[in-house]
């Protein structure tokens, strides 16, 4: 009997040593957030706490940059969200793993590897995530399904349990009905429970007069700026949120996520009534907390937007001139999401109400890891707290838009911050400028939770880890890499310090079939380079991409270097197409294996001189 307890009570202690033994893990992750939107970039790049526009607000965000390491050169591996949030939770590029851009995706192709909270869950971590995760991987039938694969141990997820359930300031509405189909509502709640909703499309019919009327008073009640072009009429890029600060959407996520903190151990009620369990203390944590700030709508409470009152900001200089040196892709993303005709004041409020809700969410952010600390330390672990602000950029007027979506800076930059208890991996104060990519975000937690990331079961992730490139053993790559098949057609980049260059890189806008992938795989690369619709800036002189050289006689040359070494690596080094409509469709192309070396040897005489 005493030997039967004694063995019980090592089994408890080796268990609780190993859960000690790795970190609890934080994952916070913004939506749409640009770089500059951080006080502490700005003063990081350029030595001022304002963007180049003008005034920002960030002291939580900035407080706990000082805690860590910020990496000011962090690149997304798509300009999208689903496509990149896929390459964070993958840890591979879009041209590994298949996903392009908003197709709906699953987890039978054979050349799909688990996710990084299936990965970690097998290492024992309990995996939690509050908000959006935006990934769009489901469950195989057979067939295509909605259903969640179950990635995550604990859900409160942003639509079904809360916009749904009344728990936000807004709730994007789709209603079925068989002889029109889907129509759509703007559902707007206010803090004294009422609610406000009318039709912004009627599928089959006219909207009517009341639609009209209700919608338009709303908008002058609220200050609402909406986008004018034809693909996004009704898109909101700024105003106020009609509900109070504590009630709007991302309130709502901040609390479910100290909710579940506060409940360890034990059962409780979730913001939407349902009965979850609480982290257990003898587990490590891996939580995901995905904000909706400051995606479109762009609300912030008025609390916030009263701080960025009187806030004058430089309008970003664009010329229509520009467009004509642009390929038709690029050309087509102006089209459907320019701001350029805005006025003087619409422009302003564009800006100013954006910075404001970044704003917002920095105050909501600071309470999540404040929560998130007094957790870790109340139980005496380890922690990794690692922050995404932006699933990738937005753009406030440069290059004639409001929007992402393109191979620009713009589109691409965010800043990733890292801070641990491990000051050792992950010192404070410090500043890294070496290129990250959102695939480093895989190995990083997998090296946290002790795993050999080295170990040929991991061969597939193509990022490093941020404790490896903070301490000089990683080599630092020259350039960053991305793609999309979204908007426009598909579309791949290849960003260095002096050079940014994109390329259409399938003739067909159309996502990869059965019929078409993996055939004339070499198109973009053998093609006229006016086919091949290439974009080069130089960025030496051109900071804010407002010349495509790419045409030009004297960067000829350079481009037809750029657009063989892009290609080789996007479309010859492991690319998959799937046919996600299938169970297991999909080809692989290796015509270039080993071309992504992360090397950029540019001949010198063919880089022409400033």
């Amino acid at each position: 009997m005493i030997k039967r307890i004694f063995l019980f009570l090592s089994l408890v202690l080796a268990t609780q040593l190993n859960a000690q033994n790795k970190p609890n893990i934080l994952w916070i992750i913004t939506d749409d957030q640009r770089a500059d939107a951080l006080a502490c970039f700005n003063e990081a790049t350029t030595g001022s706490k304002e963007s180049t526009l003008g005034y920002v607000l960030s002291p939580n965000i900035d407080a706990f940059a000082k805690e860590g390491v910020l990496f000011s050169n962090a690149y997304c591996n798509s300009p999208a969200c689903a496509p990149s949030r896929a390459s964070m939770h993958t840890g591979k590029y879009p041209h590994h793993s298949g996903i392009y851009g908003f197709e709906q995706t699953h987890n039978v192709a054979t050349h799909y590897n688990p996710l990084v909270p299936e990965v970690l869950r097998e290492q024992g971590y309990n995996t939690a995530r509050m908000g959006k995760i935006g990934v769009r991987v489901f469950e195989w039938g057979p067939g295509l399904t909605w259903n969640d694969p179950n990635l995550y141990n604990v859900v409160v997820d942003t639509k079904n349990n809360l916009q749904k359930n009344g728990f936000t300031d807004y709730y994007p509405n789709t209603i079925y009905n068989k002889k029109l189909g889907p129509g759509k509502q703007e559902v707007w709640h206010y803090p004294d429970g009422s609610k406000l909703s009318y039709y912004t499309d009627r599928k089959g019919a006219d909207l009517t007069e009341e639609d009209k009327v209700v919608k338009k008073k709303f908008d002058q009640e609220q200050d609402i700026l909406r986008a004018y072009t034809r693909s996004q009429t009704n898109m909101i890029l700024g105003g106020e949120s009609p509900q109070s600060a504590s009630k709007t959407i991302d309130a709502r996520i901040c609390q479910s996520f100290q909710n579940y903190l506060s409940n360890a151990n034990k059962s409780y009620t979730s913001v939407d009534g349902r009965k979850l369990e609480g982290p257990k203390t003898s587990e490590p944590q891996f939580i995901h907390l995905g904000h909706h700030f400051p995606h479109s709508p762009v609300l912030p409470p008025k609390s916030f937007r009263d701080r960025f009152k009187g806030k004058v900001y430089n309008i970003p200089e664009f010329d229509k001139s520009e467009l004509e040196k642009l390929p038709k892709q690029l050309q087509s993303l102006y089209s459907k999401m320019k701001v350029d005709a805005m006025n003087y004041d619409e422009k302003q409020q564009l800006i100013r109400d954006y910075y404001a809700f970044c704003a917002f969410g920095d105050s909501l952010i600071g309470e999540s890891i404040k929560a998130f600390k007094n957790y870790c330390q109340s139980n005496q672990q380890e922690y990794l707290i690692i922050l995404a602000c932006g699933d990738h950029g937005w753009h406030l007027g440069e290059n004639g838009i409001s929007a992402k979506f393109g191979p620009y800076d713009k589109s691409n930059h965010t800043t990733v911050i890292a801070v641990s208890s491990d000051k050792k991996k992950f010192p404070e104060g410090k500043v890294v400028d070496d290129y990250v990519e959102f695939v480093d975000f895989a190995p990083t937690f997998f090296a946290a939770a002790n795993m050999d990331i080295s170990n040929q079961a991991y061969a597939y992730l193509d990022g490093f880890n941020l404790a490896d490139i903070i301490s000089g053993k990683q080599k630092p790559r020259a350039y960053v890499l991305g793609e999309m098949n979204h908007v426009y057609g598909g579309r791949a980049y290849i960003r260095s310090k002096d050079f940014a260059f994109s390329m259409r890189v399938r003739e067909s806008n159309a996502k990869p079939s059965v019929k078409t992938m993996g055939k004339d795989i070499k198109w973009a690369m053998e093609t006229t380079p006016e086919k091949a619709e290439m974009a080069l800036y130089d960025l030496r002189v051109d900071a804010n991409e407002q010349t495509n050289v790419a045409y030009k006689k004297e960067y000829k040359a350079l481009a037809e270097f750029l657009r063989k070494k892009l290609g080789n690596i996007v479309l010859g080094d492991g690319r998959v197409e799937c046919d996600w409509k299938k169970e297991n469709e999909w080809t692989r192309s290796e015509f270039a294996l080993g071309a992504d070396d992360k090397t950029l040897k540019i001949p010198t005489k063919i880089i022409p001189k400033k």
